[in-house]
């Protein structure tokens, strides 16, 4: 008997894992809806909708559409944001219940609530011509409270956090105008854990927005019917299900459909895209059963905007897989069941030199048997019996009280956490167990914050996170916001180092756009930091999201738009495989996302936007060093208020295998990213700002032709660069100094890569004699920020009066000096310690200033200080002096004990040789050459090549000898290469070499 049993089960799971058999006119059998929230979670600030708080019955039998949208109102309306609880039952509504910004309707029992709109409901019979839709809605989510006699507030770009999730929806009979939901929202709104049964209605959805995931329509015209997204954007669709449309499972133009694990059957067509218009369609891991006409209705074929790409579809009883309107072309299937392993139709490049081409490519394979579905990354929630109340456990969510202890003592002690709803102030790094899970259900209202000048985050330092995972960890966070301030340097908002089945989504980092003000009855209004008003403090932080040393998992509906981050996402140093679902990075003032030494990665849905004020001069995307990748649906925006160009949305560093499939650079101004792609090493452009498909594989950097007086270019794309120095191996490392960004060129391989772009500005390099990177670098302390109670103040050094620069230029801010190991620049970067000089013993290397702006005429008094202060290298033998003209020089020049040093004179553009004596100081002044500028060099010969317009090259006796003409003007230069026979030169915008020897 036992054994009939489990065969039984089997059988049963199999039929509804694999292509199940179905006889003609039989309904298909779907597992009945799961509910995801099966308990009760207890939160004071939400709003529940029960017989004790409003005037309904859960029964189905009576109209709650009054005190539905009363519900909702009162949230909106007393905090501006927050939850809708609906227990498990059946509720009846017979007009359209509106749902404004960021208020979420979420169910919860043993089984989920369902709203049922009443057969034959008022106003549902009719077409509504006038409406975007021609339908009526039963819930329509919109960006404000309607207004009697006002039209209704359609939900739009600035319509955050709203949301549904674990209610089933059902349209009664005689509704043929009925849509169930009605969706146009924007960033962290979503439909999530929803079944729709349309039945006789219009269509399930309409007008989609941001994300969904594990909704299921049955029955409809359509099960979704939409237009472009708001505002242009993509849509992510994840573990969905579709049965049974009279037309069509989807009709749509321009919404960029992102798919991931969808079951369709029972229908005419998959996807309809209406005529005379594109759609960015892609389709992974999906199914296709008992279709009957063409799966996929194209239009537009040979424009570069319609972007199809298809991987891993299974297909049973799909005779016609596309069909293409104008042309009437059609690809057929390939027998009963069949594996459609790539399709791809539009403008494809197969490498980085090859010519665009607008194509069909396909592979598809017959099958005998049917396949299994996709295996879910999306990890299952723990029993919610498990779940611990975070206030329950004693944390306030205030805002003001410290609820550090509270809620790390929370995760030491239980694996699961519900965070009720409120802002919970933190001032230390939260760092969460193995397998701690961190649920919220709305990031806006649900948040871990900051205070400005929180001290633990302050100062000058290496990455400092909010939330800090454990490497390997299957953590959960989920419904939370994380707000670093305004004025917190070394602040990180999450440093994930969880392991491949760890899960983040709807995580939301604030600090930019999408603040929204809190309301508490009671309370003054109340907002976290702005970007508005702080401009100051854009860009001074660390990254929002860092996924690092082995980091990985799922990344669902993330918004990071922190204008005070240096960077949304950062990736970097992992080989675990990732996934990103809809992933929203925005409004950074240099870099969005920055990916490094990373592989095993899908990125689905990835939306960029520049807006004009922060983030005019933003690179949107940076790619190094990373492998087996993939972009998919990547949408690059410049807003209509931006008013110069940039030149180019993602640059590609010494990567193995990246593929972009369908790719949208755009704006409605003139000024999109002049080039969607530069590989930086090859010096190969991609031109077209639509295209299908793009293959990177290994390019190889540019053929390098070094000969002697032979300027060549190594490299471009720069505002400003300077600082140069070499280290022992030849290399050369260089900065830009607004951009905040530290390369190496690698003498050996030809090759740059982009070391660090930490939020501090360097002002020059240099190296000790083990090769650590010294960074001379900018530091502005915060205004009220505190440390040990005092205030962070740097004075300046005696030698600053008598230069115009230091009343002018350096109001208060601190010139100090950080070193790291360029390999692991963020494992290893510290501040040096500023030592007197009388305590440092056996000097081998100086780092004196290249050039001084003295216009006060007292360059050579202030050369020869006797400085008593030195900052000392990690090597414990080198040197850089305290003297304030390190705030001002482009370069630093190594001197050695014994030895001679040419320093500029920038002001009077004059070159001097000095002696350097055992302490590092500087004495017995001779000019040199009546030429200089920023920077001079010397070769192994003892020749000295001085920058002013051109390189000027002079012998040990200041005879010159020849004269480099550089095709822009030097800023700094130095000899290096693997036989220091190069000499290497910043240009303003360049990188060059010419061998001397």
């Amino acid at each position: 008997m036992l054994t009939r049993i489990l065969m039984a089960v089997l059988i049963i799971s199999v039929q509804q894992f694999c292509f199940g058999q179905r006889k003609k006119g039989e309904v298909s059998q779907t597992p009945e809806s799961k509910s995801f929230y099966q308990a009760r979670l207890n939160d004071e600030d939400a709003v529940y909708f029960t017989p004790e708080n409003f005037k309904i019955t859960g029964d189905g039998k009576t109209d709650v559409s009054d005190e539905l949208q009363r519900a909702i109102n009162e949230v909106k309306t007393n905090f501006n944001f927050g939850i809708v609880f609906i227990p498990e039952g059946t509720y009846q509504i017979s007009k359209t219940i509106y749902i404004p910004t960021a208020v979420r309707v979420i169910g919860y029992g043993k089984k989920r609530p369902v709203i049922v709109l009443a057969d034959n409901a008022p106003g549902y019979q009719e077409a509504y011509p006038q409406d975007k839709g021609h339908a009526k809605y039963m819930f329509w989510f919109t960006s404000s409270i309607p207004k009697e006699g006002q039209p209704v507030p359609d939900a739009g770009a600035s319509t955050f956090y709203s949301a549904m999730s674990n209610v089933d929806l059902r349209i009664g009979a005689g509704n043929p105008s009925a849509v169930a939901l009605r969706t146009h929202f924007a960033q962290h709104s979503f439909i999530s854990h929803v079944d729709i049964h349309a039945g006789s209605g219009k269509a399930g959805m309409f007008d989609v927005g941001n994300e969904m995931e594990d909704v299921r329509f049955f029955g409809g015209e359509y099960g979704i019917y939409t237009f472009k997204p708001s505002p242009g954007w993509q849509f992510m669709m994840v573990d969905t299900y579709f049965e049974g449309q009279r037309k069509a499972a989807i009709r749509s133009q321009e919404s960029g459909l992102t798919i991931v694990r969808m079951t369709v059957k029972n229908v005419p067509t998959v996807l309809e895209i209406n005529p005379d218009f594109y759609e960015k369609l892609f389709i992974e891991d999906s199914r296709f059963e008992n279709v009957s006409g063409p799966a996929l209705v194209i239009s537009n074929e040979n424009n570069a905007y319609t972007q199809v790409s298809l991987r891993n579809v299974d297909c049973k009883k799909v005779p016609v897989l596309a069909r293409f309107r104008t042309s009437g072309r059609q690809i057929e299937g390939q027998g009963d069941i069949y594996k459609v392993r790539t399709l791809t139709h539009g403008l494809q490049m197969a490498s980085l030199d090859a010519r665009p081409a607008h194509t069909t490519t396909q592979e598809i394979e017959p099958l005998k048997t049917g396949p299994l579905p996709a295996a879910k990354d999306i990890p299952a929630f723990p029993a919610i019996a498990t779940w611990a109340n975070l206030k329950a456990l004693g944390a306030k969510g205030d805002g003001v009280t410290d609820d550090t202890k509270a809620i790390q003592a929370a995760i030491d002690q239980h694996e699961t956490i519900y965070v009720p709803q409120g802002w919970y102030r933190i001032t230390e790094t939260l760092k969460l167990k193995a397998k701690t899970a961190l649920i919220g259900l709305n990031p806006v209202s649900t948040q871990f914050i900051l205070h400005d000048n929180t001290e633990a985050f302050g100062s000058f330092g290496p990455p400092k996170p909010m939330m800090e995972s454990p490497q390997g960890g299957t953590n959960i966070l989920s419904g939370i916001g994380i707000s670093t301030a305004a004025s917190n340097t070394r602040a990180v908002g999450l440093k994930w180092m969880a392991g491949a089945n760890s899960y983040v989504n709807d995580v939301k980092f604030l600090g930019g756009h999408g603040n929204i003000t809190r309301k508490r009855p009671g309370q003054e209004a109340v907002n976290n930091s702005s970007h508005v008003g702080n401009e100051q403090h854009w860009d001074t932080q660390y990254w929002s999201l860092w996924i690092t040393n082995g980091g990985g998992g799922t990344f669902k509906n993330i918004w990071t738009a922190n204008t005070f981050a240096s960077a949304g996402t950062y990736v970097s140093n992992t080989s675990t495989p990732g996934r990103v679902y809809a992933m929203s990075v925005e409004h950074h003032v240099r870099n969005e996302v920055r990916f490094k030494n990373v592989s095993n990665w899908k990125v689905y849905a990835l939306q960029l936007e520049e807006e004009s004020k922060e983030s005019s001069n933003c690179q949107p995307l940076e790619i190094e060093s990373c492998d087996n990748m993939l972009f998919a649906n990547l949408y690059m925006f410049r807003v209509i208020r931006v008013s110069t160009p940039y030149p180019h949305s993602i640059r590609s560093w010494n990567n193995g295998k990246l593929e972009f499939l369908n790719v949208h650079n755009y704006s409605q101004t003139k000024y999109p990213s002049t080039i969607p792609l530069y590989d930086v090493n090859s010096g190969l452009e991609v031109r077209p700002w639509e295209f299908a498909r793009l293959v990177i594989d290994n390019p190889k950097p540019r053929a390098v032709d070094l000969q002697p007086g032979k300027v060549v270019q190594l490299a471009k794309g720069f505002e400003f660069a300077d600082g140069i120095c070499r280290d022992s191996k030849g290399n050369v490392y260089f900065s830009e100094s607004r951009a905040r960004r530290i390369y190496k060129w690698w003498a050996e391989t030809n090759a740059l890569n982009l070391v660090a772009d930490f939020p501090w500005e360097p002002l020059s390099l240099g190296m000790d004699t083990k090769d650590n990177l010294l960074v001379v670098f900018k530091y502005i302390p915060k205004p009220g920020y505190l440390l040990g109670g005092k205030p962070e103040t740097f004075p300046n050094p005696p030698d600053a009066s008598g230069t115009s620069f230091s009343g002018w230029g350096n109001n208060g801010f601190g010139t100090l000096v950080y070193a790291m190991n360029p390999e692991k620049a963020e494992e290893t970067m510290h501040l040096l310690p500023k030592l007197p000089l009388n305590q440092v013993k056996g000097i081998a290397r100086t780092l004196n200033p290249s050039n001084r702006r003295r216009d006060s005429g007292d360059f050579l008094k202030v050369s020869t200080n006797q400085f008593t202060e030195c900052w000392l290298a990690p090597d414990g033998a080198t040197i850089v002096p305290v003297v304030y003209d390190l705030a001002r020089s482009n370069a630093l020049v190594e001197g050695y004990p014994g030895k001679v040093l040419y320093g500029t004179d920038e002001y009077l553009k004059r070159t001097f040789r000095f002696n350097v004596g055992p302490e590092g100081h500087l004495s017995e002044p001779q000019l040199f050459a009546e030429k200089g500028e920023f920077s001079s060099a010397v070769d192994s010969e003892g020749n000295v090549y001085i920058a002013d317009g051109q390189v000027y090259v002079l012998d040990p006796a200041g005879n010159e000898i020849r004269v480099i003409e550089t095709p822009e003007r030097p800023s700094t230069i130095v000899v290096g290469g693997l036989r220091g026979d190069t000499l290497f030169i910043t240009g303003r915008n360049a990188l060059y070499a010419v061998k001397i020897r």
